[in-house]
């Protein structure tokens, strides 16, 4: 038995929404649909630029997304990352435990410094556009870490966005390394196309010899393969995951379980908001394998609450409806 079942490590990030046309990227320079790094300074300017424009806040980052769904889904959390001693910094420990999720937040006093926050555009195709700026979160590194929470997680779950920093980058490394030592399980998500293309080699660093679960979508793993052909990059990630899972869009997501790929079928909906689908199915994933269920019915899961999710504006749910998916899935 483990304290918790997943353990996350990532950037802390006050996710900032806002709904723009697609005219308004353009004129701010922001491309479209991937996530890019800002200065403050490039951060400071769009937001004035919006002025008041309608948007909500929450505790986010790719990495804090998926841990609060696990624990809305009823799973044991806990969360590692870095905020600064300031009203975002705050906000965002506040909605952390909220959420049911445990964090060294708790332990580790918030540093004087600007906490990181990302602005996420929503254009009306559903397509989301991240302009992070990263703020104290660039700083995050192994003293984030808490070796005893790991050592009682049945996972510990890294984001791939730290590979953009040198002790982000570490702090992921020596995390999957405490918890291999402690006889515990890896998953990693590639997080973000951009993430395989500039920085491939860093995630390589950071999945060593290999994970126990990859979590990406079909654009990262043509990336990290050098290919555009599925059946290839499926072979490529078996050679750096024992089992993952595969994003394919519309086309719903395959998951390997170690000697099978299973197919998990789409739920099709109209999609008003992209922002957090992949967070929310990993969270689903994580949740039903460390709670009882099989790959395909933690698949189902997975893909099942992200449709839901892309249905709203914002990348959480509320936990009564998650709980609703969870028993829907299970047939209760």
């Amino acid at each position: 038995m483990t304290r918790y079942d997943v353990y996350g490590l990532g950037n802390a990030l006050l996710d900032v929404e806002c709904e723009v046309e697609p005219e308004v990227l353009v004129e701010l320079g922001i491309d479209k649909g991937v996530m890019t790094l800002l200065d403050e300074a490039s951060q400071n300017k769009i937001l004035a630029r919006l002025g008041n424009a309608a948007s909500k806040r929450t505790c986010g980052g790719s990495g804090a997304n998926t841990i609060v769904a696990v624990s809305q889904f009823g799973g044991k959390a806990f969360y590692s990352c870095k905020v600064a001693k300031d009203e975002p910094g705050e906000y965002y420990l506040q909605d952390l435990l909220a959420s049911g999720v445990d964090t060294n937040l708790k332990v580790h006093p918030p540093e004087p410094g600007i906490t990181g926050k990302c602005l996420v555009f929503v254009t009306p195709d559903a397509d989301r556009s991240m302009n992070t700026f990263l703020g104290i979160s660039s700083s995050l590194s192994e003293v984030e870490l808490v070796p005893e929470a790991i050592a009682n997680s049945a996972y510990t779950y890294i984001e791939g966005y730290l590979v953009t920093g040198e002790t982000s980058k570490q702090a992921a490394i020596t995390a999957r390394e405490m918890a291999v030592a402690a006889g515990r399980k890896v998953a990693l998500t590639l997080s973000d196309q951009n993430m395989a293309k500039f920085f491939k080699q860093g995630l390589l660093d950071m999945l060593g010899p290999g994970v126990d679960l990859l979590f990406a979508n079909d654009s990262e793993a043509f990336e990290m393969a050098g290919t555009q052909d599925l059946a290839t990059a499926i072979e490529y990630l078996k050679t750096i995951s024992k089992t993952f899972a595969l994003t394919l869009g519309a086309k719903g997501s395959v998951i390997f379980d170690g000697q099978t790929l299973l197919e998990i079928a789409p739920f099709p909906v109209k999609a008003i908001d992209t922002v957090g689908a992949g967070d929310m199915y990993a969270g689903g994933v994580l949740y039903g394998i460390t709670n009882g269920m099989d790959w395909v019915a933690a698949g189902r899961l997975g893909s099942r609450a992200s449709a839901q999710l892309v249905t709203i504006l914002g990348a959480r749910m509320e936990t009564a409806n998650l709980q609703a998916l969870l028993k829907e899935v299970k047939g209760i």
